[in-house]
Parts: C-alpha cells; structure tokens; sequence
C-alpha cells in the first residue's frame, strides 16, 4: 500500500516526474520497496507547484498507510525527511510563502552553506518558519488524503497486483490506471497494446 500510494500520486499529479517503475523488492537495509520517478528533461529550476507536488507524492505512502490501517508506520522516515527538507528549503531559502515573503534566510557565507552560528533572523521569524513549514506540509498531506481517497479502488487494485508480481512497469501502470492525466509520458495506451502483441 505505501508504494502504490506514492505511485498514485504521483500519477495523477501535474507537476511529478512520471511513475516509471513500482517495486516491493526490498534494497539494502532501508528501503522495503521503492518507486520510481524519472524526469523526461535535465531541470535546473523548479516551480512552487512542482515542490508542493512533489512532497504530496512523497507523502503517499504514509497517507496510504493511515487510509487504509488507520494508522501509520515507521515506513515514511526517509519520506518525511526529504519532505522538511523540502519544505523548509521553500520557506526559508527560496522565499515561497506568503507568509515569509520574498526573502531568503540561506547563508550562503557559511562554508557548508548552513544557518549556523550567522543566523540572520530572530527567535520570532524562526517560529513563522516552523509555522510556515507545518502550513505547507498540512496542505500537501490533506491534498495527497483526498487524491488517495477519491482513488481508493485503484489503490487496493495496485496494493494486490504488487504482492503478486512485486514489479509494476510503465505498461502496467497504464493498464490500471489509465493514461496519465496531464500527459507527460513516454509511452501511450496504443504502445502498451502494440508492445503486449
């Protein structure tokens, strides 16, 4: 359930790389499966919409997890640390919030280009970007909620065909859930039909 929900999100999403491969074999110690999303261009910028959508596709698994059990696992770890790192990244060093406005807390006069000991904002400001960050990831999980349960059929569809075959590729992903909405994909429906004969 929790690649599937990564996976599903990221389909269905605008701004995510494409869903290219679904796995439940596990790598290594830490990863008990994995989902992969390639970009189709080398990218140098990104935009708010693509961050926001982007940590709701890395928020899928745990929002699968909890739609499905109830309740979450220890799963998510390296999910959410990506996901406050990207955050955060938003808040106070690209300066996209509303809140913040445009200014940027990054110093980049730090060797490791840390906030370190030249921490250039007060106590006060530090807690509207902890405040802004939780905002940010509040509003990514309750969209990743809502697309998840709107496409919960589908959910439990891939859940089962990964326990099955435990690797879905492109093929498989249009074969369950359809073309990808906004496009964006190597491959079409009438490829997988022509590949498949």
């Amino acid at each position: 359930y929790h690649e599937s929900g990564h996976a599903i999100v990221g389909w269905y999403l605008e701004h995510t790389d494409p869903v290219m491969k679904v796995s439940i074999v596990p790598r290594g110690l830490a990863a008990l499966g994995y989902t992969l999303q390639t970009p189709l261009e080398d990218r140098f910028l990104m935009t708010t919409e693509e961050l926001m959508d982007k940590i709701c596709a890395l928020l899928g698994g745990r929002v699968a997890e909890e739609i499905v059990y109830g309740r979450i696992s220890t799963g998510a770890q390296n999910d959410l640390e990506r996901i406050t790192n990207m955050a955060f990244a938003m808040v106070a060093v690209y300066g996209m919030s509303d809140k913040l406005g445009n200014i940027s807390y990054y110093d980049s006069g730090n060797p490791d280009g840390s906030f370190g000991f030249n921490k250039k904002y007060s106590e006060s400001t530090s807690e509207k970007i902890d405040e802004t960050i939780r905002l940010v990831v509040d509003d990514c999980y309750k969209r990743t909620k809502e697309l998840l349960t709107l496409h919960r059929d589908k959910l439990e569809t891939m859940a089962k065909t990964l326990l099955e075959k435990e690797i879905l590729n492109g093929a498989d992903l249009i074969d369950m859930l359809g073309e990808r909405p906004h496009g964006n994909y190597p491959i079409t429906k009438e490829d997988v039909v022509r590949i498949r004969e």
